[in-house]
């Protein structure tokens, strides 16, 4: 068994994660290797092996949700509905180590101009962008930080720009320790993304960290192996009171089955102050 990109932390580094599970679907049109009953197994054994302390889904659905919470024990929580008018479908769930971390307050808004509006979509998108904030207590440190977790539009610049700025105005108003994972379907150096960037108080946490553990890959692999100097468009974001000690990408397989189409991006990270 080949050893955790990061693995299970000690404190007061935390482990955090952003992981697009790709939509779990069975599809008899599918290749084997892409059908979620097949493909789950090997998200098991990623989870199971890395043991983040905050987790950052994409693409999440009931079904795979459950996998994930198997894989990681009765000690990990998962707050987030679906991205719906119900709360149903698709969702970006935040999961987390709950013998760590207390949550103090969490949200989920939708990514438009009516934000507390469930299944809202008036920036270009076909179908609802959501982002979930949580406010987490660590129990062993006492240090407080906020986490959001985000999936951005695949097709609409307009969409990803009008929500980075959303985002940016959020943690603008927020005096904690912020980081940001997500899928952001673009380059985290592409133009929709600068207000989130430039001007959002956060950076890549791919260039801020003292260490990396991995070559840096183009995220998005679809069925193909990892690409060097391809597009990374997941990602973890911290503003600068976050100290990020070590980053990498995972590219591990099961059985030479890749659990995902996006390669899960890992941080191990330190909170160095509790307000900004």
């Amino acid at each position: 068994m080949s050893s955790p990109v990061i693995g299970a932390t000690e404190p007061p580094d935390l482990h955090v994660m952003s992981f697009n599970l790709r939509r779990a679907m069975d599809s008899p049109l599918l290749p084997r290797s892409e059908r979620w009953s097949v493909r789950s197994s090997a998200v098991r054994d990623v989870l199971r092996i890395e043991r983040p302390t905050v987790l950052g889904l994409q693409e999440a659905r009931p079904r795979s949700l459950r996998v994930v919470m198997d894989a990681l024990g009765p000690h990990h929580r998962a707050i987030g509905r679906g991205r719906g008018r119900e709360g149903t479908g698709e969702g970006t769930p935040l999961v987390y180590d709950a013998q760590r971390l207390r949550v103090e307050s969490w949200e989920q808004r939708a990514l438009s101009d009516h934000p507390e509006v469930p299944g809202s979509r008036t920036w270009g998108n076909l179908i609802p962008r959501t982002l979930v904030r949580a406010e987490f207590s660590d129990s062993v440190t006492g240090a407080r930080f906020v986490v959001i977790n985000t999936h951005l539009d695949p097709l609409s610049a307009r969409s990803r720009r009008r929500s980075a700025e959303a985002i940016a105005a959020l943690i603008a108003g927020i005096d904690l320790p912020v980081l940001v994972l997500g899928d952001f379907n673009a380059a985290l150096h592409s133009r929709s993304l600068r207000a989130l960037l430039a001007s959002g108080g956060t950076s890549d946490s791919w260039a801020s960290a003292q260490r990396h553990l991995t070559p840096e890959w183009g995220s998005f692999v679809g069925s193909h192996p990892p690409r060097l100097r391809g597009r990374r468009i997941d990602g973890v974001l911290a503003t600068d009171d976050v100290a990020v000690r070590a980053v990498g990408m995972n590219t591990r397989t099961l059985d030479g089955i890749r659990p995902s189409d996006h390669l899960p991006m890992q941080a191990l990270v330190r909170i160095t102050e509790e307000v900004r």
